[in-house]
């Protein structure tokens, strides 16, 4: 009662827009390429008044629009954020190829968000961008625009980052200390560091991997009242370890040892407990041969993507992220330059690959990506494709096609590593794994 005696001031939301009562300006009128007097330079954009650090008007209500008023609002505004993008929209559809379709969509989405935020001269958050998506949004896009623009606030947790939330955050067994120090190890894991001892980025996959490893054992030690890693020690490790599978314990002892090697470095434990304890190989497995008819499935499929990754790794044991980073270049003349190593295509692959690229001509003419494999979502920019892509549609993992592969080679060869190595790349240990099935009790 006290802080509302004097009553509260409110206000409308939204309010501060302009309505379009001129002819658009030349810069934002689409005529399919940029400039007919100069395709060089881009038009000036028009001054700004965004503000990362603007005031923002707090939700009072949390009331979604009217989708037939939204409608009608986006198609008469031209706000500011559509007029100082504007440039930028037209510089991406020329130079990554967009239809006049999507370039409208981003448009359109642009003014979605201008009319949808609360604070029209405040940046926009990733966030925000993904819940135009109810509305029929186009979210990748428009954070690439945006992003460039610098209008952007990047808010949108990763993949790893969901992760170790859900192993670690969301229980809420862990003690501020520990979670603090798991917060760092993840910090330096995904970035590096420069501060001794310096670090280089690892792989988002490396990095799931090990948190996968140190989900049980740490949640062991805290179920058991430990406060800090200051208090584990050698024996509390070997004793947390000893109940975990051998896949599983190989990547605990790696997490393990990358945790207290970075903690030991900052002086936030006094000792590394990990010092001296050895980390056991993982298990390897024995490699199966696929169902011929599966393959022959995959072969034959209707989706020239499907049928041309998988005639890449059914005769030249190309592994998913070698297919998935293949480029047009790498191709010439009917070889295929993989690194050090040139591989003739085999008949039927060259096969798939002119219906392929007569396939992705036909549906994407204008696209600049560069990499072989693409689709409706990497057609419009430069990455690869996902790593999912074109395997969603196949009965088989990438990686089972390609141990089939490599174990009719060394069946036919009758052993011989040397020509594995040559084929495909593979080190003395992977050939061994290879090798060992030829006199298998369980093989023969």
């Amino acid at each position: 009662m006290a802080a509302n005696q004097h009553s509260q001031q409110l206000f409308l939301a939204n309010m501060a827009f302009k309505r379009r009562v001129t002819p658009l300006p030349t810069y934002v009128t689409w005529t399919g390429r940029w400039s007919q007097k100069n395709k060089n330079q881009l038009p000036p954009s028009p001054a700004t008044r965004f503000d990362e650090n603007a005031w923002e008007q707090l939700t009072l209500f949390d009331l979604d629009p009217d989708p037939e008023i939204l409608r009608q609002r986006i198609l008469m505004e031209d706000s500011e954020l559509t007029r100082y993008c504007a440039t930028i929209v037209a510089d991406h559809a020329r130079r990554y190829g967009w239809s006049v379709r999507q370039r409208n969509a981003v448009i359109q989405s642009l003014r979605m968000l201008q009319t949808l935020r609360p604070t029209p001269t405040a940046k926009i958050r990733a966030s925000d961008v993904v819940t135009i998506r109810r509305y029929d949004g186009t979210i990748t896009s428009t954070i690439d625009v945006l992003a460039e623009a610098g209008l952007l606030i990047e808010d949108i947790p990763t993949r790893v980052e969901k992760y170790f939330a859900t192993k670690f955050i969301d229980s809420g067994a862990l003690s501020p200390k520990m979670r603090q120090h798991l917060e760092l190890w993840l910090q330096i894991m995904l970035g590096g560091s420069r501060q001794a001892p310096r670090q280089f980025p690892r792989d988002p996959a490396t990095v799931e991997l090990q948190i996968r490893g140190l989900a049980p054992v740490i949640q062991t030690w805290a179920e058991a009242g430990r406060q800090s890693f200051a208090e584990i020690t050698q024996s509390d490790i070997v004793e947390a370890l000893e109940p975990l599978p051998a896949t599983g314990r190989h990547f605990a002892e790696n997490g393990l040892k990358s945790l207290f090697k970075i903690l030991k470095g900052r002086r936030l434990v006094f000792t590394n407990p990990m010092s001296g304890l050895p980390v056991r190989p993982v298990a390897t497995t024995i490699p199966l041969p696929l169902d011929t008819a599966v393959i022959r499935e995959g072969l034959d499929s209707p989706n020239p993507a499907v049928a041309l990754a998988v005639a890449l790794v059914a005769f030249h044991a190309l592994s998913r992220k070698q297919v998935r980073e293949l480029q047009l270049t790498d191709i010439i003349d009917g070889r295929l330059l993989l690194g050090a190593r040139e591989i003739p295509l085999a008949a039927p692959v060259r096969t798939r690959l002119a219906v392929w690229l007569d396939y992705r001509s036909s549906t994407w003419p204008n696209t600049a990506n560069p990499h072989l494999l693409i689709n409706r979502r990497t057609a419009p920019r430069l990455v690869a494709a996902g790593h999912s892509y074109p395997w969603t549609n196949t009965a088989f993992r990438p990686q089972a096609l390609r141990e089939d592969r490599i174990l009719h080679e060394i069946r036919a060869t009758g052993g011989d590593v040397r020509r594995l190595y040559d084929l495909f790349g593979l080190s003395v240990d992977s050939a061994s794994r290879y090798l060992r099935t030829i006199e298998h009790r369980d093989l023969t």
